[in-house]
């Protein structure tokens, strides 16, 4: 997006299947890249593994790097790589402008939000007007398709 002070009347703004797209291909590349970690660092005992951390580096590789890699991401190229490749990016509402680093946080922690009644905050998406779920309009974003 330019440097507007408003997003432009033309505004496109991306769909629920076409966000779902994006996230399955990000869940890939976390996966990707997490699993080999976790097993370098565990080895197999990660297959045996009880409840939802093993240790200290479980805790920095599966959780605390995804949700610092994502945040990064969305403040400083609006997008992870699931929104590059099916040409969308994460934006302020009312500038059209990168997220910033607060309101980056905030989104990926209102997630939560999303999550909790069944996911309904997700599924808001295809029924909201400018295409929000919860997450977006607690951090006023919008997801919207590039050229």
């Amino acid at each position: 997006m330019e440097n507007n002070e408003s997003l432009p009347d033309n505004i496109e703004y991306a769909g629920f299947w076409l966000r779902v797209g994006a996230a399955l291909v990000d869940t890939i590349i976390i996966i990707m890249v997490t699993l080999p970690l976790t097993y370098l660092v565990y080895g197999s005992a990660m297959l045996e593994k009880q409840g939802h951390v093993m240790g200290g580096w479980d805790f920095v590789i599966n959780w605390l790097l995804p949700t610092v890699a994502v945040i990064v991401l969305w403040y400083c190229k609006g997008a992870t790589p699931g929104k590059m490749v099916t040409a969308m990016k994460v934006v302020d509402e009312k500038t059209g402008l990168t997220p910033g680093l607060g309101q980056s946080v905030i989104r990926y922690f209102a997630y939560l939000v999303s999550m909790l009644p069944l996911f309904l905050g997700f599924f808001w998406i295809a029924v909201d007007k400018k295409k929000q779920g919860w997450h977006d309009k607690i951090a006023k974003t919008v997801v919207v398709k590039t050229k």
